[in-house]
């Protein structure tokens, strides 16, 4: 009797230990799946706000006035529009990853031709923050001097704000498809050629501030550029079956969903 109760509680004891093998090789490969697509992300997004703190440290090296209005525009005019399109940006990746799990695999290339034309028309509306920055800020109090540099800075942003529309909707493109690494060696290459491109344009070449911009906007445009020669040059052949009429149809589900999705995201 005393041996087949040690039988059952020996067998039960191989038995947990086992369900506590298989639960720890699930939660590790689950992990390892989680950090194949988290683990990019999070370096884009590292590397996205390097860009702008090297920017912002070589132009502070420059002089105090250029460091406030570059402050000024980068924390008011620059994040104002990237969450507004980041927020509109977050509908595609609603609709990409919807028809990728229904295996509509072309609609991948409609949704994202059409969430171009939505976001190249938000940024539109866009353009008089950035083209009246100096009496905007002159009208709430800024310092004229400050405001000034501030209205020439918001210029150049305006390329940076445009850059944002190939920036995020491609990124939700690829990451619907679990195409990831693609971004993250973009964005490595982009901050690598923006730490050299500043120092060579502001300290070298002594452009000052049109050179630290220079070289800011080309970082924000190099890993859009490689993104969609991926795409459209068949990175995603299944995906992407080139420019089609397809995308100025049934606009206006995407525009509500854009309009929603940026109502939450701020």
């Amino acid at each position: 009797m005393g041996g087949d109760i040690n039988q059952k509680l020996l067998t039960e004891t191989t038995k947990n230990e086992e369900e506590e093998v298989l639960f720890k090789e699930r939660l590790w490969t689950e992990m390892k799946k989680l950090w194949i697509v988290a683990g990019p992300a999070i370096f884009t997004r590292f590397s996205t706000f390097g860009v702008t703190v090297i920017s912002q440290a070589f132009v502070g090296h420059l002089g105090p006035t250029e460091l406030a209005a570059f402050s000024l525009c980068f924390t008011v005019l620059l994040r104002f529009g990237n969450g507004v399109l980041l927020g509109m940006a977050s509908a595609l990746e609603t609709l990409c990853g919807q028809a990728f799990g229904a295996k509509q695999y072309h609609m991948l290339g409609i949704y994202l031709q059409r969430s171009w034309i939505v976001l190249f028309a938000t940024a539109l509306c866009l353009l008089p923050i950035y083209i009246f920055t100096t009496p905007i800020l002159i009208a709430l109090g800024q310092d004229k001097i400050i405001a000034t540099v501030a209205g020439y800075i918001s210029y150049w942003f305006i390329g940076i704000v445009f850059s944002f529309i190939v920036s995020f909707t491609c990124q939700m493109f690829l990451q619907a498809q679990s195409k990831n690494m693609i971004i993250a060696y973009l964005a490595a290459f982009s901050i690598g050629i923006h730490i050299c491109l500043s120092w060579l344009l502001t300290v070298k070449l002594k452009y000052g501030l049109s050179g630290a911009l220079l070289s800011t906007i080309l970082a924000y445009w190099i890993p859009n550029i490689g993104q969609l020669l991926f795409v459209t040059c068949g990175g995603c052949k299944d995906t992407w079956k080139g420019f089609s009429m397809l995308a100025f149809k049934d606009l206006m589900p995407v525009v509500k969903l854009s309009l929603s999705s940026g109502a939450m995201l701020w």
